[in-house]
């Protein structure tokens, strides 16, 4: 029996998982933390664990999704048991323990087991691995390598001038657990994503002041509250000012940075041929299949997705290979055919760090997955439900969460509240 390391016990590791055992695969899943769920999984702690080891998690207290339910759920298995759409963290714990419980997942799952190295030899993966509890080191053998270990886990900041001369705190939002270190502060934001937008609205309730600067070509339809401004990019620091492109600055107490995550895997060692460059994860067939050895396979590197549908579809898509129903192209096959999309993208104004930024092209990367390897495709209508809940944050960020939405059939939805 051909056997595949999964690592990471999120919300892609789980479907990975899943779907391998399906085909037939030995499994086994890595994870450092004590339970399932990855960056779902609430935890007070920041920087690092009792084990020394960086907290992977970036939930915050009161999270509730910015992403209806229905486009959350796995394609068999939907995210029940809630009237709204938009639902709180711990509903998404709920829907992947049953989902582990389903199909039997804990069995496979090593907790608290930290990957050190992963690394080709003899046609094989040796993954090298640590016990947290026990401190014991294992080394092991496997034919297959699925990387789930997602991307919201190591912040990205931004090179600012002058940033070093910064007289108050810097803080990222991967560090962010609630409000209160914010009360009565003077705040810039750097970064309107959907971390930025949303965390502006909270942290507004509290601070004196907050100024949300970012690059957006178009200012957010969003009324915020009386004490929120915006500013374009920050040009430099100069202690507690800042100054923006527009000539203007101001001074401030805390910069938070709502900047994003750089893609990031310690454990892959150099000669797994897999290097980022200004956040674009090169070389990848398809952003799943590692072309220098597609024995490996990335799951879930894709963002503005719908993603535990994606992940799916990523993982069967790889299978299909593995299990020798498909062939690969070759190696230059694959490098061809991911440059030529890779340049449309750009001649299209993509940045390198947007590589895997999809969006409102999601629907030709899943139709691209499914046909590539001629397997079930996902149903148009996450898509498009996708595509109006997003545009809905923008327009509406403090009532958005308030919408309902029921899936008529594969096609469309409606919206009852």
């Amino acid at each position: 029996m051909k056997r595949i390391v999964i690592v990471g016990a999120g919300t892609a590791g789980l479907c990975a998982a899943r779907r391998a055992l399906e085909c037939g695969f030995s499994v086994t899943i890595y994870e450092q933390t004590g339970d399932i769920g990855g960056t779902w999984v609430y935890t007070d702690e920041v920087g690092t664990n009792k084990y020394g080891i960086d907290v992977h998690s970036s939930m915050y207290q009161g999270l509730r999704t910015n992403l209806p339910k229905e486009v959350m759920g796995y394609p068999d298995f939907a995210i029940e048991g809630y009237e709204e759409s938009y639902v709180p963290s711990k509903a998404i714990e709920n829907f992947l323990a049953n989902f582990c419980e389903k199909h039997q997942l804990r069995q496979h799952i090593k907790f608290l087991h930290y990957v050190i190295r992963i690394m080709p030899k003899n046609n094989q993966w040796q993954v090298v691995v640590k016990n947290l509890q026990t401190g014991s080191v294992d080394f092991l053998m496997y034919d297959y390598a699925m990387i789930c270990n997602g991307h919201y886990h190591t912040p990205l900041y931004p090179s600012i001038k002058g940033s070093e001369t910064f007289t108050g705190q810097e803080i990222h939002s991967h560090d962010y657990k609630n409000t209160q270190r914010f009360k009565d502060e003077t705040v810039l934001i750097i970064g309107a994503g959907p971390s930025g937008m949303d965390l502006c609205h909270e942290i507004s309730k509290v601070a004196e002041r907050v100024t949300l600067s970012h690059h957006m070509p178009e200012t957010p339809k969003t009324t915020f509250k009386p004490n929120v401004n915006q500013k374009p990019d920050v040009t430099h620091i100069e202690g507690s000012r800042v100054y923006f492109t527009n000539g203007e600055y101001e001074t401030y107490t805390i910069i938070f940075y709502c900047t994003g995550y750089k893609y990031s895997f310690p454990f892959l060692s150099a000669d797994c041929g897999i290097h980022v460059d200004d956040n674009y994860v090169q070389p990848l067939y398809k952003q799943v299949i590692n072309i220098q050895y597609p024995t490996m396979s990335f799951i879930g590197i894709p963002y503005y997705v719908c993603a535990a549908q994606m992940m799916d579809l990523q993982s069967r898509f790889t299978l299909e290979y593995w299990k020798g129903n498909k062939e690969f192209p070759s190696k230059e096959e694959m490098l061809q055919n991911t440059r030529r999309l890779m340049d449309q993208r750009f001649a299209r104004g993509f940045r390198k760090r947007q590589a895997h930024m999809m969006g409102e092209d999601q629907l030709d990367y899943y139709n691209d997955l499914a046909e590539t390897a001629a397997i079930e495709n996902i149903k148009p209508v996450m898509t498009y439900l996708h595509n109006e809940s997003s545009r809905r944050f923008l327009d509406d960020l403090l009532h958005f969460r308030e919408d309902v939405f029921r899936i008529v059939d594969n096609e469309s939805f409606v919206k009852i509240n």
